[in-house]
């Protein structure tokens, strides 16, 4: 699919939002909700309705920001395994960005398989390069890419190097899939931003839960968008594992929200659980970094 293809198909997954009511929204802003869920059959179009219902991506993203948008690309696997993001996810996300006057868009993650298999296979690096008319997407598996850094008000891992461009970003977006982690119960956002450091093993020596939430006080996302297109509910995070065509994008400025709210909308391992059962999102909410009770958050759902 050259740029102009997709172009032309973009609009129309905007004519499909706009369809659905949610193009133009002269008032929406007034009453934005605290998450925003699409479902229906194209990625692209869940993508778009979702951030729209959040006030758009210019709510986000100002004229000549640099964006970073960190996706799940850590596999050398199709989406429809449920263990990388949905490549049409991540191309909306970063052509909005662009649309919205972004100065520079870039997709990082530092994979767990060869980078160039999974950059390849996941499909995400062709879809977002050719819609962008740009190289974005990058996996950052060298250290040369990473900067140590202290994390403020961590409680067990005071240190780590960070990806650089996550340090230097004006805007970082989470974009991570839905899936089950063997570890941690799930992967989501929070989890997802492991995928911003180098050293990956002090965290497992350390106890993940704990390190995640000193993780996300430094890398906390200004916009959270699970994909669920595809979820992968055992098995995680490599697969492969029972995967359930959910058709649904859920979007918010709080990753706790996001990552809770899933949480609590899809089975696990056969069953369903809580928030606050899974320890990292409970101790993320417990310090302040987002709220894990959903039931007293405004949701507001479209059907596409």
């Amino acid at each position: 699919m050259d740029r102009r293809t997709f172009i032309v198909r973009h609009l129309g997954g905007a004519a499909l939002v706009a369809g659905a009511g949610l193009l133009p929204r002269p008032v929406l802003a007034l009453a934005e909700p605290d998450l925003a869920v699409a479902r229906g059959s194209d990625p692209a179009a869940n993508t778009r309705a979702a951030v729209e219902l959040l006030g758009g991506m210019k709510a986000f993203v100002k004229k000549g920001a640099r964006v970073l948008v960190k996706p799940n690309m850590s596999f050398p696997h199709g989406p429809e395994e449920g263990t990388n993001t949905h490549p049409l996810v991540v191309q909306t996300l970063a052509f909005m960005c662009m649309e919205a006057g972004a100065a520079s868009v870039l997709v990082l993650d530092n994979t767990l398989a060869p980078p160039a298999a999974c950059r390849e296979r996941s499909g995400i690096e062709v879809m977002v390069n050719q819609a962008l008319g740009t190289k974005a997407v990058f996996t950052i598996n060298d250290g040369d890419f990473y900067r140590d850094t202290a994390l403020a008000g961590a409680r067990v891992m005071t240190r780590n190097e960070i990806a650089t461009e996550a340090l230097r970003a004006d805007v970082l977006i989470a974009a991570p899939t839905a899936k089950a982690h063997s570890s941690t119960g799930v992967s989501l956002s929070l989890k997802g931003m492991m995928g911003l450091v180098a050293d990956r093993n002090v965290m497992h020596r350390k106890g993940l839960d704990e390190t995640i939430a000193d993780l996300c006080a430094t890398l906390k996302p200004h916009l959270t968008v699970v994909d669920a297109t595809y979820v992968l509910t055992t098995n995680g995070p490599h697969g492969p594992g029972k995967v359930e065509h959910a058709k649904t994008v859920v979007a918010s400025r709080d990753p706790v929200a996001a990552d809770a709210w899933t949480v609590q909308a899809f089975p696990w391992y056969g069953r369903r659980c809580r928030a606050d059962q899974v320890s990292h999102i409970k101790r993320a909410h417990e310090r302040g970094l987002g709220r894990m009770d959903v039931e007293n958050l405004t949701v507001r759902t479209v059907e596409l």
